[in-house]
C-alpha cells in the first residue's frame, strides 16, 4: 500500500497572502482617521484660543502702546506693579468672583428641578420640553439682555404693572442700573446652560437603582439624597464651573443692565482695550483674571474628592 504523498508545503506569503498588507493599511487607516478628525479642531483651538492668550500674556509686558504692533519693546513688569498697588481692581475682581460664585450656585440650583422633571417626569414629552429649553439659544444673547431692561425699567413692565394695581406711586428706579439687576439677569440667561449637563447626568443614572432602594425600604427622599444627588454630582459641577468661570470675565450685561453701579471686573478690562487704548494694562489685568480663575478651580479641585463624586 503506497502513503500517501504529502501535500507540498505552502510558503508562508502564499498562505497569508495580503493580511500583512491588510493590517498595515487598516492601521495607517486607523491612524489618518484620527489625524483627520484630530487636527481641524486642534488648529481652530490653537488659532482661536490658544494665540490669542499668548498673544494678551506678551502684550502685558510691554511698557506702553508706543510704535507698531509687531515693534521691538523691552519686557516690563510695570502694568503688574501698577495693577498690584491699585486696591481697587483687587477688590473689583473679589466682587466678580463672589458674583459669579452666587450666579453659578444658583443657576445649578433652578435648573436642576428642571432637569429633573424632564428625566424622570416629562415622559414622551421629554423631546418636546428639551426643544423649548433649547429656544433660548436661538435668539441673540443681546436681545435676551435687552429685554430684561425692557421688564426692569422705570417704564418697563413691572413698574407699569406695580403702579397700574395701585402699589406704588411713582417708578422704582432700583430696579435697574445696579449688581441685583446683573446678577438676576444672568441667572436667567445660564439657567438652559446648567441644565444640559444635570440632563445628561441624570440621564446615566440606571432605573434599577431606584428599584433596589426601593426594595431596601427607601422613601422617595432618601432615593433622592442617596443615589440621584451623589450620581448627579458630575453634572451639577459641570454645570457650576460652566457659569462661573465664564461670569467672572462678563462685561455686556453689567454694561446694559448694571450701569455705573453695576460694574465686573471684564468692564474694566472692556474699557482699557477700548475707550483708554491701554492694550497692557488690558492684558495685565486679563492675565491675572485668567490665573486667579484658574487657581480657585484647582483649589476646588484639590477640596473635592473628584474620584469619589464620579464613582
Amino acid at each position: 500500500m503506497t502513503a500517501p504523498t504529502p501535500s507540498p508545503a505552502l510558503p508562508f506569503f502564499s498562505r497569508k497572502k495580503g493580511e500583512g498588507d491588510r493590517r498595515s493599511g487598516g492601521g495607517w487607516d486607523r491612524r489618518a482617521t484620527f489625524w483627520l478628525i484630530y487636527l481641524p479642531p486642534l488648529f481652530w483651538l490653537i488659532v482661536f484660543l490658544v494665540l490669542p492668550v499668548l498673544f494678551m500674556a506678551l502684550f502685558s509686558f510691554r511698557p506702553d502702546m508706543r510704535g507698531n504692533l509687531f515693534q521691538s519693546w523691552t519686557p516690563t513688569f510695570d502694568q503688574y506693579i501698577n495693577v498690584a498697588s491699585t486696591g481697587s481692581y483687587w477688590r473689583l475682581l473679589g466682587i466678580s468672583a463672589l458674583t459669579a460664585f452666587a450666579i453659578g450656585l444658583s443657576a445649578v440650583v433652578f435648573a436642576y428641578p428642571l432637569a429633573y422633571f424632564l428625566v424622570f417626569h416629562a415622559g414622551t414629552r421629554t423631546a418636546f420640553y428639551l426643544v423649548l429649553l433649547l429656544i433660548p439659544f436661538w435668539t441673540s444673547y443681546l436681545l435676551r439682555i435687552m429685554a430684561w431692561k425692557i421688564l426692569l425699567g422705570t417704564e418697563g413692565v413691572i413698574n407699569s404693572f406695580l403702579i397700574y394695581v395701585g402699589l406704588i406711586q411713582d417708578p422704582l428706579p432700583a430696579l435697574l442700573y445696579n449688581r441685583t439687576a446683573v446678577i438676576l439677569t444672568l441667572i436667567y440667561v445660564w439657567i438652559p446652560f446648567a441644565a444640559l449637563p444635570i440632563f445628561a447626568a441624570l440621564q446615566r443614572i440606571d432605573p434599577a437603582l431606584f428599584e433596589a432602594a426601593a426594595d431596601l425600604g427607601a422613601r422617595p427622599f432618601h432615593q433622592f439624597v442617596r443615589v440621584t444627588l451623589p450620581m448627579s454630582a458630575p453634572g451639577v459641577l459641570a454645570a457650576f464651573f460652566m457659569v462661573f468661570i465664564p461670569t467672572v470675565g462678563e462685561y455686556v450685561t453689567p454694561l446694559l443692565v448694571g450701569g455705573s453701579r453695576g460694574f465686573l471686573y471684564g468692564n474694566i478690562i472692556q474699557d482699557f482695550f477700548t475707550k483708554a487704548a491701554n492694550w497692557p494694562l488690558g492684558s495685565a489685568l486679563s492675565m491675572i483674571m485668567l490665573a486667579a480663575t484658574l487657581i480657585l478651580v484647582l483649589l476646588a479641585a484639590r477640596l473635592i474628592n473628584w474620584r469619589q463624586l464620579f464613582e
